[in-house]
């Protein structure tokens, strides 16, 4: 499967990728002539501990680029999966000097909604955007509960991200107490619509949104493809309703929770799933380049 430069949009081509798979690359809408290219990320949230370590995954993984039998270099495919990855901020730069020579970008794990003053520790969206990055996740699950980042908070960012010309990639989804209780669809119908306030149908172009069931994140518990699929299509009619069926059926939506080699084919085999949203896998590159390569489902 082929990885692109996490520049390209939606609707433009001449991305840089690795290779294709031919048994198809583009999600296509079955209600609308609509094609989702791919997007796979890594988080690698606060690892490696060191920047000599964080510029040999990026080595590594830029390295099967060359060798795996599924993988080529550079080319002009529109028919390709965008690739980003988001390093610790001390590391962003390098990494970026490393990968971007392989059709790879990176963003950034988080930014403060404030464009600048007395926020000690905290991130601008002009700065990450001066080093390079092109995305920036937004309402992560960990900065929602470890951090107590607000839907209020969230909304702010993804907008202040939005107008620095980044491409936000919203993280939604239910905890395990919320997944016992039944409520999951209420969960992600009240962040997509809180998150989502004030984001145009033009802007609402250049967001992703990562469904992650929290109770799934590094919990030994799976949700099922066909369980996270039935989530996606559900949100999916809660984005017409707040825009129209045309931006529902073009966003595209990632699955985030505990993602693995053995279990990507099947989730991208899914019809409303349109990459993965990668945490533990993507700190090894041998794993991370086998989920970017996953294996389309046969046309």
């Amino acid at each position: 499967m082929k990885l692109s430069l996490a520049l390209a949009t939606l609707a433009v081509g001449g991305a840089s990728a690795f290779s294709v798979n031919q048994n198809g690359g583009l999600r296509t809408s079955t209600q609308l002539n609509v094609f989702r290219q791919p997007i796979m990320a890594g988080n690698w949230k606060m690892n490696p501990t060191t920047e000599s370590d964080a510029l040999n995954l990026a080595i590594g993984f830029c390295a099967l680029v060359d060798t795996l039998e599924d993988t080529c270099g550079l080319d002009e495919s529109e028919t390709c999966t965008e690739v980003v990855v988001f390093p610790p901020f001390p590391f962003i730069s390098k990494v970026k000097d490393i990968v971007s020579e392989k059709g790879v970008t990176v963003g950034a794990q988080q930014v403060y909604y404030e464009d600048k003053g007395a926020f000690t520790g905290s991130v601008a969206a002009s700065m990450v955007k001066s080093v390079g990055c092109e995305y920036v996740l937004c309402g992560h699950s960990e900065r929602r509960t470890l951090f107590s980042d607000s839907d209020v908070n969230i909304n702010a960012k993804v907008k202040k991200v939005l107008e620095f010309g980044m491409k936000p990639i919203l993280c939604i989804g239910e905890t395990q107490e919320e997944y016992d209780l039944g409520i999951t669809e209420e969960v992600c119908a009240m962040q997509v619509s809180k998150d989502l306030a004030g984001v145009s149908k033009k802007d609402l172009e250049n967001v992703v949104l990562a469904y992650e069931p929290v109770w799934a994140i590094g919990t030994g518990l799976v949700c099922d493809a066909e369980d996270a699929n039935k989530v996606h299509k559900f949100i999916r009619t809660v984005l017409a309703k707040m825009y129209d069926e045309e931006a529902a059926q073009s966003i595209r939506i990632q699955y985030g929770g505990s993602v693995t080699p053995e279990s990507v084919d099947g989730l991208m085999a899914m019809s409303d799933i349109d990459g993965c949203l990668v945490g533990g896998a993507s700190l090894f590159s041998d794993k991370f380049a086998r989920i970017c390569n996953f294996k389309a489902a046969e046309e």
